[in-house]
């Protein structure tokens, strides 16, 4: 059987005072990227011995520069299974609600070239990954 590499995503679902949620798009710069030009929610792989919340801050800092200063509820788990380096990886994504200092700046990472903020009508502008589209279904029926 082919090595499959087993890894836990912590997402972010940041909702701003207009029901608008940010995304980001993978850069071609990104060297373990697989889904260059396409749109997704902010966030990452934990580390193997990283605290769930400590990652989902960590790769929230990293990816935009913003500092998560409340955790909401889960949002949604999904997950996927890319091949990364030739490596077969099953990615198990849990997306939370973030509260953010939404006055500072984005400021991207070389993983991402541009952030967005959008809402449910200007959704098909984008194209997002697949499971993301789910997320941002079921964040825009939850109550703020």
């Amino acid at each position: 059987m082919a090595e499959v590499n087993l890894c836990v995503a912590a997402k972010a679902v940041i909702i701003n005072n207009q029901r608008q949620v940010l995304i980001l798009r993978e850069a071609d710069t990104y060297e373990e990227g697989t889904n260059f030009g396409k749109w997704e929610l902010p966030g990452g792989r934990i580390n193997n011995d990283e605290p769930f919340y400590d990652g989902l801050r960590r790769e929230i800092s990293e990816e935009t520069g913003l500092e998560i200063v409340g955790v909401g509820q889960p949002v949604f788990v999904g997950e996927w299974w890319p091949v990364i380096k030739g490596i077969k990886n099953h990615i198990v994504g849990i997306y939370i609600k973030c509260e953010m200092n939404l006055a500072a700046d984005v400021k991207l990472s070389r993983e991402h070239d541009k952030s967005a903020w959008i809402d449910a009508k200007n959704v098909a502008g984008y194209d997002l990954m697949p499971i993301d589209k789910k997320v941002l279904e079921v964040a825009w029926e939850m109550k703020k």
